[in-house]
């Protein structure tokens, strides 16, 4: 695996991340750490996970194996926001909830300091500068290195990047975003601000919670049984009726193609696209099996040809809205 610079900050991590949503829940103990050997063992060095994920199952199995590995040679990232718990303060990114969730993150973790620290979603009901403000001493303690976001809006990231800058607070320098072939709303602005911004972006959900591996095909009704799409297990992601149209079935019809055409899997077609995409810097490969896991990393050590990049990209294109098909047409449009 070849390593990337996660935004403008000088960490290096590997182009894939591995996901681990699935410890302590799809995957035991046991395959969690198998998981987490493969990963390794394949050259990768980054693991994302969040307090909420299995009620911090996936933070205490990490930590578990965190004891036995080099610390250093792994880079780890979690994220706070979601309710913990019952009380009033036991989500949000408020300074109490950020100093209690930290403080539990690294007690599962096993660990003294956590790399990369995000925030799940934007918190409405907290002024911006006491996020920050409490966010930056946490950097300052030494208590986590770098600092991130997952799920903002574009002038949400763009403001809290000002606030940060004005106030010289430490910044944001990566963004967790849905994004693949088919969720490619962050191409609009969060994808712009991200690189104007020198902010890393690190997609989840690449193949669409199982879409883009090819079990989904032109004619299918309803969710093959057994799968993620089945009776609606993916609430984040829409359900079937609604994720079902047209532009769905030729961005699967031209993945399948491309795949064959190239002797490749289909979930190693949809990361390597994502790979190639403006601004990303590793996208978030999540697994049940070794099987699996071995299939995504097929996504590395190759390119895919403009032509491919081209047919791909295009089967999901849609018609830009206002302003921003107006705004295409400038003729001082800067090329990147």
């Amino acid at each position: 695996m070849d390593f990337r610079y996660v935004g403008s900050s000088g960490l290096k991590v590997s182009e894939l991340c591995l996901g681990t949503m699935t410890f302590g829940n799809e995957a035991d103990e046991v395959t969690s750490h198998a998981l987490l050997d493969r990963y390794v063992e394949a050259g990768g060095n980054f693991i994302d996970t969040a307090d909420v994920y299995n009620d911090g199952a996936s933070e205490e199995i990490i930590g578990r194996w965190l004891a036995r590995t080099s610390r250093d040679d792994v880079v780890v990232a979690t994220k706070f926001f979601w309710s913990t718990g019952s009380g009033p303060n036991d989500n949000g990114a408020g300074r109490k909830h950020i100093l209690a969730a930290v403080r539990d993150s690294l007690r599962r973790l096993r660990t003294d300091y956590i790399d990369l620290y995000q925030i799940h979603a934007f918190d409405e009901g907290t002024a911006l500068e006491e996020t920050l403000s409490t966010l930056d001493g946490l950097v300052r303690s030494g208590l986590v290195r770098h600092l991130g976001v997952s799920n903002y809006a574009a002038w949400q990231l763009q403001k809290s990047i000002d606030v940060a800058r004005f106030r010289g607070w430490e910044p944001f320098v990566a963004l967790q975003p849905l994004y693949n072939l088919l969720d490619r709303e962050i191409e609009h602005e969060l994808v712009p601000v991200s690189l104007n911004e020198g902010v890393g972006i690190i997609p989840w959900a690449p193949l669409r919670g199982g879409w883009l591996t090819g079990k989904y095909r032109r004619g299918m009704t309803s969710a093959p049984p057994g799968t993620r799409w089945e009776a609606d297990k993916q609430p984040w992601l829409g359900d079937w009726d609604r994720s079902v149209d047209e532009r769905t079935w030729s961005v699967t019809d031209t993945l399948l193609a491309v795949a064959a055409e190239l002797g490749r899997t289909p979930a190693q077609v949809a990361v390597r696209w994502l790979l190639q995409r403006p601004g990303v810097t590793a996208p978030i490969i999540g697994a049940r099996s070794v099987a699996q896991l071995d299939d995504n990393l097929g996504a590395v050590g190759w390119s895919l040809d403009d032509k491919s990049m081209e047919l791909l990209t295009g089967a999901g294109d849609q018609p830009l809205p206002y302003p921003y098909g107006y705004l295409a047409g400038s003729p001082r449009r800067r090329e990147r």
